[in-house]
């Protein structure tokens, strides 16, 4: 970033907003964000933090101080009910292949929110301003006009881009004159936090997180930290329970234990609505402003999660000169479909299934592999190329082929400073990955375009008088080559969020340039190349 441009404005402090900034100054990105409470939010909210979720905070720098504030958890339970007999588990142990962090954790959103807050402070200093009250807005052609309530006053801010993450009665929104589309559920959820033994005293042996489905009364068991969570629902009209009710509620599914202390409770209402557009000039919607989700399998944290993986890199790359704005306009239409219909699918799949209602449940994924992948949410497939063509369920038993759009594995491959893994190696920018037989001397273009680095992936480890040393990745026994299941000689070129942007085959003697060629339809480059390049003499 040059110290000329003005910063990008981050509105609203939740999970979201934070992981967004996290992401910008990641980038490199000047980012406020303002918060008009003057604290983060004491109240119980989200507790489960997924896979995918996980990868994005590795990626941007969050996820050490994050994993030693939770709970690992390998397994997700499902019991009956009537019977407090369990079914079958998904074991996310089954992920190995797929990536570094075969587990989903607990954490509450209270204590996820300062753990982010002080990642945030160590990445970008003074970035997060609290007591900072967004009230109006003008759009300008090359910037935005804030208007904000401060301690100090009235103040005025220009930025770059406005990212709005200030949930679902988002003021953003509501002065866009944006409206939302969908359904509000009849029932409300009521989340109960209560102190209970049941590891020693009453030892009850449930996995951590655990759905305990029956038609007449369901309930979701969080084991968290530092307490138990329950999750259920309340009937239509049904006034919120007092604490001994929660009481004798968690008793019924959990049987009579020595003690129990109700330490908090929350009644919320739960939708699915959307906005029907996500962007306004240089104002983009994000989180729960941009689509209301069911709680039901932690999809309402995670999905808005997926948006701060997609954005920001995109923003980073249009302030860099590296493309064109028209890369911002694929954000809507890779995360739109996720959240309106894949979300919803997925969330009506699990309320059917708890409620034993007989339905489309194939949302669930299929076997344990596609059970566990999907629930992990790394079987999100985006429309990379405006085709139409996304998903969000993997179903089968074992590992199956990348397709373009989908969330690469994140396996190790070897270079010249030992290992790496895949995800790490994209993270800065595109990475060309051309699977081939080093041994051939392939004609390798070289990097040549800010933001795009290419190698050659093979079995055989690059001989040193190759001239592809320090360009070669070494995979041994071809573990990633098969988990992405492609042939000889074939391009897979990586974004910076580890989507698969595209899979092409390519000849490593005819000296062509595809992945220049991709790279620049993607980022919107009007700079004519030639695909052809001079052959290296060695």
């Amino acid at each position: 970033m040059t110290d000329e441009q003005l910063p990008v404005a981050v509105i609203g402090a939740g999970p979201v907003g934070l992981v967004t900034a996290l992401g910008l100054a990641r980038y490199g990105v000047e980012t406020i964000v303002l918060e008009e409470d003057d604290r983060l939010s004491l109240d119980t909210k989200a507790g489960t933090v997924l896979t995918r979720t996980l990868e994005v905070l590795h990626r941007y720098g969050a996820l050490d101080e994050v994993l030693r504030a939770s709970l690992r958890i390998d397994e997700i339970g499902d019991l009956d009910r009537a019977t407090n007999t369990a079914r079958a588990s998904v074991l996310t142990g089954a992920l190995t292949e797929d990536t570094r962090f075969p587990f989903v954790i607990n954490i509450p959103q209270h204590e996820l929110e300062p753990v982010l807050k002080g990642a945030l402070e160590r990445l970008a200093p003074g970035a997060l301003r609290l007591s900072h009250r967004l009230t109006a807005f003008t759009q300008e052609d090359d910037h935005v006009v804030l208007t904000v309530e401060t301690p100090g006053g009235t103040k005025t801010i220009k930025a770059q881009y406005v990212l709005a993450c200030d949930g679902g009665r988002s003021q953003v929104r509501e002065q866009l004159g944006i409206t939302v589309q969908g359904t509000t559920l009849p029932e409300r959820y009521s989340l109960v936090d209560l102190k209970a033994d049941l590891d020693v005293a009453d030892a009850r042996d449930y996995p951590y997180l655990a759905y305990f489905g029956d038609p007449s009364e369901w309930m979701i068991l969080v084991r968290q930290p530092h307490c138990w969570r329950f999750l259920f629902p309340l009937a239509p009209g049904r006034e919120e329970p007092t604490r001994e009710q929660l009481a004798d509620k968690a008793r019924r599914f959990i049987g009579e234990v020595g003690e129990l202390e109700i330490l908090g409770s929350n009644v919320y209402t739960v939708h699915h609505r959307v906005a029907d557009r996500w962007r306004d000039g240089r104002i983009f919607l994000m989180g729960d402003a941009a689509h209301l989700i069911t709680p039901m399998w932690a999809l309402g944290l995670n999905t808005g999660v997926l948006d701060a993986s997609n954005l920001p890199w995109r923003i980073a790359w249009v302030l860099r000169g590296w493309a064109q704005p028209s890369l911002l306009d694929a954000y809507e239409q890779e995360q739109g479909p996720v959240a309106i219909q894949g979300s919803g699918e997925m969330a009506e799949a699990a309320r059917a299934y708890m409620d034993g209602r007989a339905g489309d449940v194939a949302a669930m994924g299929q076997d344990n592999w596609g059970n566990a992948f999907t629930r992990a949410l790394l079987g999100v497939s985006l429309d990379v190329d405006g085709s139409g063509d996304w998903s969000m369920v993997k179903r089968g038993s074992a590992p199956t082929a990348v397709r373009a759009g989908d969330r690469a594995p994140d396996l190790p491959l070897f270079g010249d400073a030992g290992q790496a893994h895949l995800h790490d190696l994209a993270a800065d920018g595109f990475l060309a990955l051309h699977f081939t037989d080093v041994r051939r001397r392939p004609q390798i273009a070289p990097d040549d375009r800010p933001g795009l680095r290419r190698v050659a992936v093979s079995r055989w480890d690059a001989p040193h008088d190759s001239g592809l040393r320090e360009r070669a990745l070494f995979d041994p026994a071809e573990r990633v080559k098969r988990r992405f299941g492609v042939p000889d000689d074939t391009l897979v070129l990586l974004r910076p969020d580890a989507h698969v942007a595209a899979i092409v085959p390519f000849d490593p003697a005819a000296g062509e340039d595809l992945a220049g060629a991709l790279y620049d339809r993607i980022t919107g480059s009007e700079q004519r190349r030639e695909l052809a390049w001079p052959t290296a003499t060695s």
